[in-house]
């Protein structure tokens, strides 16, 4: 009966052995059979028990299947089996229907539990195997060489059972591949694997290698991996590939991605020309499969890796200049304008336009130049700006817009002019047929949508950064009310509205458009005086921010403070003085009285240390998370940083240090308009000259023009000198005034300090310092001297050269002159050669005094401080003698009392002093007598 029930299948009798132990049978037969076929048949088994016994196969087999891949190497059928029951233990992805038990599915919140303590537990028993199988490196090294091999069975399981390992323990294993010989290069022939399996997971192999690498990452770009991976995108379709794509394109975004080498290298290859043919979309878009729209999403982000603001500019820029030559930037315009994208390709694509544009001032001008396919066509920028204000767009595509039409402003002060023109009264289109970039601004600056308030605030912050002519322009802006009112200014309208911003219904946070329009109005009035007098003429504005600021709000209302901290802060610092009721002085003595110095610069400080500050402040482009946190400008965050200091010391300076800063500033302004004149009048002579020299005969023209070439150089020299000349002096203004403060300060430590020593080293050093000044005017006397004896010659040579114009016009008889007076001018440049060879040298001895005397500064800082610090130890160490001589005299008198009261004789001091004075007599007349 059980040989029949052996032959039929049946159930044998007797217990059955348990799965470890048929593991441990096994595991002797591996070791010791001496048999191929039956060590290929035990591994076989242990293969199919390796996924439901994982843990026993592992802990048990490991050792045993690594001695089998290093004896059995010519046996492809047994070394195949071995790798892939490694793979099953390493692995961590499993079979659905092995995560969960079916009994643990009757209750929700139990399964849930028990298959996440299930993920954890598979997790790490996949990364200690791992550790376990990667302590020894030559195993990895083996498994290298195994990869090697062509054999389907031996290659496909040793890739699978790589890429385990890359997954669970990356840096490692990325190490041992690192420095084992021709690694890295071993595996890049997967690519060339005419089997597409093998191909397709020696793709998701270098996905894993390459992770977090930038020396990997330079090893596979130059085992000509950019070749072969856009080969492979281009035969599986582009972006109407498979999932192949997808792997692809992710390998290349892990190599160019912050790796600067590699990013110039696919710029260098042509390899951007490659990238055109991904963005080509019919007419027809409808129907876009899940696929195309990853495949696609992924391709826009490699073009956003190549052109990143966190790139370094030089390379950003060649690549958008490539970008641009090869048509890529005009195909990602095309999709812009395209019917039919899915939103989040839309996105992307606005995203990417952006930083291809970014700074770059032949995309910029293209950019400007793009039309929607619209009966009349409108310019792109108009459409997108009127999606930007729509509150019924989707909030990522809004903040899409926003930052396009911020990388279309940057660093462009010809699109900035363009947008601030459409706003100008003479430029209006007065048929109203068309909408302007400026017109739909304004619309979103005043509508009741919350969100269109603070993106139109923004984005016409951008058009006014960093440039002061549209700043004074945009004053010129008058906004029709109301039927019958007058116009106002929109700088007078965007007070208004924030100081009736409580009052007015709004979709959203009342608070971001508080927050959009201080922005806006900082960016405005900063660096741009005139712009600060037309805010400061309505009386209400300035009581307005100070009510603010006093006032103790909530955590909210605290940014709004800061900021109208801030704008007030600026209309000081940018005060010109023109309006008496609102000079500097005077405004901070209203911040004294009303807000407090200390007050105003805590509510200043809130700006800086609110997390959304922060969050702005890390990359240009605006990505929020929810409508809420959309508070700050990355750009306005730099305005911030660069005031915030500024504005602080502006608050506690005096009337006078005012004064001293405005002279300064009015003699830089006259230094400019002097030199600006002086480069005028050199121009129009060198014209002037070059057009006598062409009516002139032949050789007097080529003896002018050396002798105007000359001149001109002179000038230029004597101009940098000029320029030298004044920093020297304001130079050694500042070292004066440092000197002048530590003499004073020296001065009243030596009053303090008991020892006359430092006292006498301290005037020692002072008047060393007396004599360096003394030397250091001398020589800039000096100099000017010498700059004043070169503008005389200057002028002479400026004599010579007209009087030489008439006589070099005349005929053949006057050729003595000439030459006579050719020699006289070559002198006198020698002369002033030697002259400006003498003054170079004088610059350089002043700079060496100049050094000196900054030396001699900080060595009387040093000394200065140690002298305090000894004076301070004195002081202490002299309260201290004084507190222990009292004790010792309270001592000495109570010890004293207490034995008089024994009746023991005790004598005092004096007694003993005049004493002392009898004995020493005594020995005196005693000595005499001897």
């Amino acid at each position: 009966m059980n040989f029949l029930r052996g032959v039929m299948g049946g159930p044998s009798a007797g217990p059955q052995p348990s799965g470890t132990e048929t593991i441990q049978k096994l595991c002797d037969r591996v070791a010791s059979s001496t048999l191929l076929d039956d060590r290929r048949d035990a591994v076989r088994a242990l293969k199919s028990l390796s996924k439901k016994y994982r843990l026993e196969v592992g802990i048990q087999a490991m050792e045993h299947l690594i001695h089998v891949l290093q004896t059995d190497r010519s046996d492809s059928e047994i070394i195949g089996y071995a790798l892939d029951t490694l793979y099953n233990v390493i692995s961590n992805d499993l079979e659905e229907e092995e995560q969960v038990p079916p009994t643990m599915c009757c209750n929700t919140l139990f399964f849930t539990i028990a298959e996440e303590n299930l993920s954890k537990q598979v997790d790490d028993l996949g990364s200690q195997f791992t550790e376990i199988f990667i302590k020894q490196q030559e195993n990895v090294t083996l498994l290298l060489t195994l990869v090697e091999e062509f054999d389907f069975h031996v290659r496909w399981p040793g890739v699978k059972l790589l890429t385990s390992l890359l997954k669970q323990q990356g840096p490692q294993v990325q190490q041992i591949i690192l420095v084992s010989p021709m690694g890295v290069s071993r595996l890049m022939d997967l690519l060339a694997d005419s089997r597409e399996v093998i191909r397709n997971d020696g793709v998701l192999l270098l996905q894993q290698l390459t992770k977090s690498n930038a020396a990997i990452q330079k090893i596979v770009a130059f085992e000509n991996a950019f070749e072969r991976l856009l080969d492979i995108i281009t035969e599986e379709g582009n972006s109407d590939g498979g999932i192949v794509v997808e792997d692809c394109l992710l390998l290349l975004q892990n190599l160019l991605k912050n790796n600067n080498s590699n990013q110039n290298f696919f710029k260098e290859g042509s390899y951007i020309q490659r990238m055109k043919p991904w963005f080509e979309v019919g007419d027809d878009n409808s129907g876009w499969s899940a696929q195309k729209v990853t495949n696609l999403h992924l391709m826009l982000q490699l073009v956003r890796v190549l052109v990143s603001p966190t790139n370094p500019p030089g390379a950003t820029s060649s690549c958008q200049k490539a970008m641009f030559h090869c048509g890529l930037l005009q195909q990602l315009c095309t999709i812009l304008m395209a019917t039919g994208v899915p939103a989040d390709i839309l996105t992307e694509t606005i995203n990417t336009v952006s930083e291809v544009i970014r700074g770059c001032q032949m995309n910029q001008d293209y950019f400007a130049s793009v039309n929607a396919p619209s009966n009349p066509p409108r310019p792109a920028i108009v459409v997108l700006l009127m999606s930007m204000v729509n509150e019924r767009q989707p909030f990522v595509l809004r903040c899409a817009v926003l930052y396009c039409f911020q990388c279309f402003l940057y660093k462009n002060q010809k699109g900035q002019g363009e947008i601030v023109s459409t706003l100008l009264p003479s430029t209006i289109d007065a048929t109203g047929n068309s909408v302007s970039a400026g017109q739909l601004l304004c619309g979103g600056l005043f509508s009741t949508d919350s969100l269109s308030n603070w993106c139109a605030a923004v984005a016409l912050a951008h058009a006014l950064q960093e440039n002061a002519t549209l700043k004074e322009q945009l004053l010129r802006v008058q906004l029709a009310t109301s039927i019958g009112n007058p116009p106002v200014s929109l700088l007078q309208q965007c007070t208004n509205i924030l100081s009736q911003g409580d009052k007015i219904d709004r979709r959203g946070s009342k608070v971001q458009t508080r927050v959009g329009l201080l922005m806006l109005l900082c960016t405005w009035l900063s660096n741009c005086s005139i712009a600060v007098t037309h805010f400061l003429h309505n009386p209400a504005n300035i009581p307005f921010l100070t009510g603010q600021i006093a006032e103790n709000l909530g955590e909210e209302e605290q940014l709004v403070q800061g900021l109208c901290a801030l704008l007030l802060g600026i209309s000081i610092y940018y005060n010109d003085n023109s309006l008496e009721n609102y000079r500097k002085e005077k405004l901070k003595q209203l911040i004294e009285k009303r807000i407090g110095r200390e007050n105003f610069i805590e509510k200043l400080g809130f700006i800086s240390k609110h997390e959304l500050y922060s969050r702005a402040a890390q990359k240009p482009q605006p990505s929020f998370s929810s409508p809420d946190h959309m508070m700050f400008d990355h750009e306005f965050t730099k305005l911030v940083k660069e005031l915030e200091g500024v504005i602080s010391k502006a608050i506690y300076k005096s009337s006078e240090e005012d004064k001293k800063e405005e002279e300064v500033k009015k003699t830089l302004e006259q230094h400019d308009n002097i030199v600006t004149h002086y480069k005028k009048v050199i121009r129009e002579q060198i014209t002037g000259k070059d057009t006598q020299h062409h009516n002139s005969h032949g050789d007097t023209l080529q003896m002018n023009g050396i002798q105007t070439e000359e001149v001109n150089k002179l000038k230029e020299e004597l101009e940098e000198w000029k320029t030298k000349h004044e920093l020297l002096q304001g130079q050694l203004r500042e070292k004066d005034s440092v000197i002048e403060k530590l003499k004073s300060s020296q001065l009243e430590m030596g009053t303090e300090q008991s020892s006359q020593i430092s006292k006498s080293g301290g005037l020692e050093h002072n008047n060393d310092l007396q004599k360096e000044l003394e030397r250091l005017r001398s020589q800039i006397q000096l100099q000017s001297a010498e700059i004043s004896k070169l503008q005389t010659e200057n002028q002479k040579l400026q004599v010579l050269n007209a009087t030489a114009d008439p006589v070099l016009g005349h005929s053949s008889a006057t050729a003595a002159q000439n030459s006579e007076w050719k020699g006289r001018l070559e002198q006198e440049i020698k002369e002033l050669k030697s002259e400006v060879k003498a003054l170079s040298e004088e610059k350089a001895s002043l700079k060496e005094y100049l050094d000196s005397s900054s030396s001699t500064v900080a060595i009387l800082q040093d000394e200065k401080s140690k002298l305090q610090q000894e004076v301070a130890e004195s002081k202490k160490e002299q309260d201290d003698l004084l507190v222990l001589l009292a004790d010792q005299d309270q001592k000495l008198s109570a010890l004293k009392i207490k034995l008089k009261d024994l009746g023991v004789p005790v004598e005092d001091e004096d007694d003993i002093e005049s004493g002392d004075q009898g004995d020493e007599d005594e020995d005196g007349d005693e000595e005499e007598q001897d």
